[in-house]
């Protein structure tokens, strides 16, 4: 019997300060091609999890994190790999997102956000966000 995959991953909610959110959109040659996500990356070996976002953010979408802040770690399982999403929320960071891999890239309200643009594994982070958001 073969057994799943394990991914681990760090992702950053980038927040401007008018309650926009930065997401980006997975290549057609990745895993869920097509949907929109929180910009980050799987967890290196000998890695931290905080290591992993500024590397990750840094590499996709060059800002550099200044503070952010530990929102939920959530676990997943899809039919070939199970994934665990920690997601910080970046308030606070040196530069202007961008998507350096060339993939699409948004400013979004936070209320205009939509679970079913993004995959299954976000549903959890959308609502989160929504009701964040209301509570500001």
């Amino acid at each position: 019997m073969k057994t799943k995959n394990h991914v681990e991953i760090a992702v950053g909610i980038i927040c401007s300060q008018d309650s926009q959110i930065f997401i980006t959109q997975r290549g057609e040659h990745s895993h869920l091609a097509g949907f929109w996500e929180f910009p980050g990356g799987k967890v290196e070996p000998n890695e931290t999890i905080e290591q992993t976002l500024h590397r990750e953010l840094a590499e996709e979408i060059d800002i550099h994190v200044i503070e952010a802040r530990f929102l939920e770690t959530i676990n997943y399982s899809y039919g070939d790999r199970d994934i665990t999403i920690h997601a910080y929320l970046v308030e606070s960071w040196d530069g202007e997102p961008f998507a350096k891999e060339g993939q699409n890239s948004r400013w979004i309200d936070i209320e205009d956000l939509n679970a079913d643009e993004f995959p299954d594994a976000n549903r959890h982070l959308i609502e989160m966000l929504k009701n964040l958001d209301k509570a500001l």
